[in-house]
């Protein structure tokens, strides 16, 4: 199983990327950190600076098929960076066109909107997204984890750090199944 975790240069929260990371280690996967520049990431814990992160390689030269699943980590400013970014919505787009598995956290799914992937969607996020969702024309649910199979793909979204431990699970169980 090979995950992309695709973050922007600043603003991922830190434990929306450790904890489902190595929940995918922790699976035998391989977890690859996407970015839209080279180098490293800076993580926030909320608004302070956390650690930083290399890079394993820039969402321009990413491939949608050398992947299993798909995380979009959330934080205020990363989701909000990436759908400014167009080889980053992009990305997401294709991967619902594939027909892959999406699992996306918090703010997360500010991205999701951008690509324009959500319309008869069921999905959670922070309760802020909750009018950019239905707005986009998603059906938000407030639960620890949502998990919508009407579409061309599994998407899988959950709200907050506190529901990581479900998000996690939820989202393994999907990509176990596409690379089994």
């Amino acid at each position: 199983m090979k995950v992309a975790f695709l973050v922007a240069p600043e603003g991922v929260e830190q434990i929306e990327l450790t904890d489902p990371w190595q929940a995918v280690k922790d699976a035998g996967g391989t977890p690859v950190l996407l970015s839209t520049q080279s180098g490293r990431i800076q993580a926030f814990n909320h608004l302070d600076k956390a650690d930083t992160f290399p890079v394993d390689q820039q969402v321009a030269d990413a491939r949608v098929e050398d992947f299993d699943g798909l995380v979009l980590p959330g934080g205020v400013a990363n989701p909000d960076e990436l759908r400014t970014d167009e080889k980053a919505v992009a990305f997401v787009r294709d991967f619902f066109q594939a027909g892959k598995p999406v699992a996306s956290i918090c703010h997360g799914p500010w991205t999701l909107v951008e690509a324009d992937v959500i319309r008869d969607r069921m999905l959670t996020s922070w309760p802020s997204l909750r009018t950019d969702i239905r707005n986009a024309g998603g059906n938000w649910v407030d639960r620890e984890v949502a998990v919508c199979t009407n579409g061309p793909n599994t998407l899988i979204t959950s709200r907050k750090p506190d529901d990581l431990k479900a998000f996690s699970e939820a989202f393994l169980r999907e990509f176990s199944a596409v690379s089994a």
